[in-house]
């Protein structure tokens, strides 16, 4: 079985906030007393931190929830629970998140150490020290910590090359690797020998190097999930330079030409973009009888297809070498005049910025009817103000009860025929309406 992972989807739950006390001075000499309770900590937040080791995402196959721990809840005399840790998330570099829901784009990390913040702690809740006034010198009021922020996350590698290697099945891709690279690709001489995507760094003989990632074969539908399908081809999408391997030796019976033109609808299929990348065409097997033949007529018909403007071609032989350092030296400098291409358009990218503006009729709240006659509140911020109090005391229920009107329920539910009695609920907290 294969040991490589590139897409995963995972659950992230930051902490909540530690929830206020409420609590009193009662020291012996101390006339009055006074509130005491302390604020609680803040929540955890979830950091997705790029890990250079890590080459894949099997480690979130059979770990699929990150939650972060709680803050402490305040204390007696004043003092503030400890907020807590963050919880640190080791991801390969070239991973892209999305929130999984919306498809929205939360960020796209390459280099070692970088980090994003996939989900934010919740603040602490105060505690009644906060709420003294004048008014009301001893308030028995405190909050509950907020909640943290939960999303449902896909994953998905795009692994780091600046090389990409494509081809049909068994035209010598992994061979080509495994002879300018320290790589081991698993060689074989029937279709689909690569199942996974296999990555080597080239040394060239004048000091140069860049990494070479070699994609599991295409073939003629992959676009539409033949074979393989293009599950692997996202791989390809960072690089800067493609390398179109091809069998010059016809052997198993195919065009050298019309593999050629395959395998570029199939990169085109895929994303529009891979054609704009500069591409090298790899003759391979060129060891192999009536390769020398098929090298010339591909070419005349490589030269009318292209109306004179003839691509790149470098004849090869893995076997024997020939002609591979002039390949990597070409390549080399290709990449040194090759800029990186954007994986994202400017589009998504702002999409990503927030903007804060003032929304006049902007609903804070939801009612509906359940068909048993209770009606049911809804919405953002009238959920969060709601598993923020403490229902424990009076003083916070009161409190919640004035939010509540400050922010029109009351009104809104007299509109739509609520009478004295009627059932209300917030999630699974059911009350009485009074009029």
């Amino acid at each position: 079985m294969s040991m490589f992972l590139d897409q995963v989807t995972i659950d992230v739950k930051a902490g909540k906030g530690g929830d206020g006390m409420v609590a009193f001075r009662r020291e012996k000499y101390v006339p009055d007393g006074g509130p005491a309770g302390g604020d609680g900590g803040r929540g955890g937040d979830v950091i997705f931190v790029v890990d250079e080791g890590l080459r894949t995402l099997m480690d979130f196959r059979f770990n699929k929830h990150f939650r972060a721990k709680p803050g402490e809840n305040g204390m007696r005399k004043g003092m503030h629970g400890r907020g807590a840790d963050d919880l640190i998330v080791p991801i390969p570099p070239g991973t892209t998140i999305r929130e999984a829901e919306t498809g929205r784009l939360l960020g796209d990390l390459v280099e070692h150490g970088e980090q994003l913040v996939v989900a934010k702690g919740g603040r602490g809740g105060r505690g009644n020290i906060r709420f003294a006034t004048p008014s009301n010198p001893a308030p028995e009021i405190s909050e509950n910590g907020e909640p943290g922020e939960e999303f449902r996350l896909e994953l998905e590698l795009k692994v780091l090359a600046d090389v990409g290697l494509v081809g049909f099945p068994s035209v010598g891709k992994s061979t080509l690797l495994s002879i300018v690279s320290k790589a081991k690709p698993k060689i074989g001489d029937y279709h689909f020998t690569t199942l996974a995507p296999n990555l080597g760094m080239v040394t060239v003989k004048d000091g140069r190097s860049f990494a070479m990632a070699d994609l599991p074969g295409l073939i003629e539908g992959a676009s539409q999930g033949v074979g393989l399908g293009t599950q692997f081809l996202r791989h390809i999408e960072r690089t800067r330079v493609i390398l179109h391997v091809i069998d010059m030796s016809a052997m198993e019976g195919r065009d050298p030409f019309e593999d050629y033109l395959a395998i570029n609808q199939e990169l085109e299929a895929h994303n529009l973009r891979l054609l704009e990348r500069p591409q090298i065409i790899v003759a391979n097997k060129m060891d192999m009888p009536d390769a020398e033949e098929n090298l010339v007529a591909f070419k005349k018909e490589l030269a009318a297809y292209h109306d004179g403007d003839m691509p790149i071609v470098f004849a090869i032989s893995g076997v024997t070498h020939q002609g591979v350092e002039a390949l990597l030296q070409k390549t080399a400098d290709l990449i040194e005049s090759t800029p990186e291409f954007p994986l994202y358009d400017e589009e998504e990218q702002v999409e990503e910025s927030v903007t804060y503006e003032f929304k006049p009729n902007e609903r804070e709240f939801d009612v509906t009817r359940d068909p048993d006659g209770t009606w049911v509140l809804s919405g953002e911020k009238l959920e969060k103000l709601f598993v923020m109090t403490n229902f424990d005391r009076d003083e916070s229920v009161m409190r919640f009860a004035r939010q509540l009107r400050g922010m029109g329920v009351d009104e809104e539910l007299r509109l739509r025929g609520a009478v004295d009695g009627d059932l209300v609920r917030i999630e699974e907290f059911v009350f009485e309406f009074v009029d």
